[in-house]
């Protein structure tokens, strides 16, 4: 599909798409870059890939390249790669913000590169190489986002790559992609991290029996709490505006289930909760998880 992909950062997500390519043969030739020297010892000894040491290396011939680092790492990784970045290459990344990054890209006045974002809307509460594997994206959803610049025949290109890992794609404008994913990604991030920090006080007495007894609640939150915290770190700062802003409606509605508990209105509490069990059945119905006991997972 490719002559050469070359793949910054490999952690959970880098890996996985290091993986997938090797199983489907998406390349003649990879070459990965990670600034750790662990995950490289890791890469040497797991795949059969040009692992560079030195970034600007990495993306010498490259027809695709793939930034899937932190999004605080990503200006000093383009002031690092763009001079060997080969005349009308690809370009994207995996990240969860797309407006501020389009902003740094567009400053540095890349010519003859072909910069499309993407956002493969999948992975895990791990982290690091070896908790990457190739099907992580079957049957997600991967957002590209371009400028009007961009050639459709390149967009197309892309497109086609994450459906060859698996994924099903969608295009959206770079703001689109923030407000939309600050909804559906980042508030439940913000909410769990507040969530188990309320549930979990050191000085709680009851600390032990909480964890010990949490029921599938608590649980799910402590899941999406595990996340990576320097990657979220760098998504609540990239994408503050929006988050911002969901979180004050959040802290409305919080408000009126409050108020709503505090003067015991039954008739809004009822109404509250059964518009919220809706949304439920549309999530199942949408495809994008099941009906079975325990969400089906083991």
């Amino acid at each position: 599909m490719f002559n050469k992909i070359s793949i910054i950062g490999c952690g959970l997500i880098g890996s996985s798409i290091l993986r997938a390519v090797e199983e489907k043969k998406l390349a003649s030739k990879m070459s990965v870059y990670d600034k750790s020297s662990k995950v490289n010892e890791y890469l040497k000894k797991n795949f059969s890939v040009e692992i560079c040491t030195n970034i600007s290396d990495v993306v010498k011939d490259s027809d695709l390249v793939i930034i899937a680092s932190p999004l605080s790492s990503y200006k000093e990784i383009l002031l690092s790669i763009q001079s060997n970045l080969k005349e009308n290459v690809i370009l994207t990344d995996t990240g969860s913000v797309k407006k501020e990054v389009n902003k740094i890209i567009c400053n540095l006045n890349l010519k003859k590169v072909n910069w499309i974002a993407s956002h493969p809307i999948a992975g895990t509460e791990y982290s690091g190489p070896e908790a990457g594997f190739a099907s992580l994206f079957k049957n997600r959803w991967c957002i590209i986002s371009a400028d009007k610049k961009v050639s459709e025949d390149k967009i197309k290109s892309l497109e086609n790559f994450w459906s060859k890992l698996g994924s099903k794609t969608k295009f959206m404008t770079f703001e689109d992609h923030d407000y939309v994913l600050s909804l559906t990604s980042h508030l439940p991030h913000a909410v769990a991290y507040s969530i188990v920090k309320t549930a979990i006080n050191n000085e709680d007495k009851f600390k032990d029996e909480v964890i010990q007894y949490s029921a599938g609640g608590l649980r799910d939150f402590t899941r999406i709490a595990a996340s990576d915290p320097l990657m979220w770190k760098d998504i609540f700062i990239d994408n503050s505006d929006n988050i911002i802003k969901v979180l004050d409606n959040y802290s409305k509605s919080l408000n009126e289930i409050k108020d709503a508990i505090k003067n015991k209105d039954s008739k809004k509490l009822l109404d509250i909760f059964s518009s919220t069990k809706k949304v439920r059945k549309e999530i199942i119905e949408a495809g994008q998880d099941t009906d079975k006991p325990d969400f089906g997972r083991k």
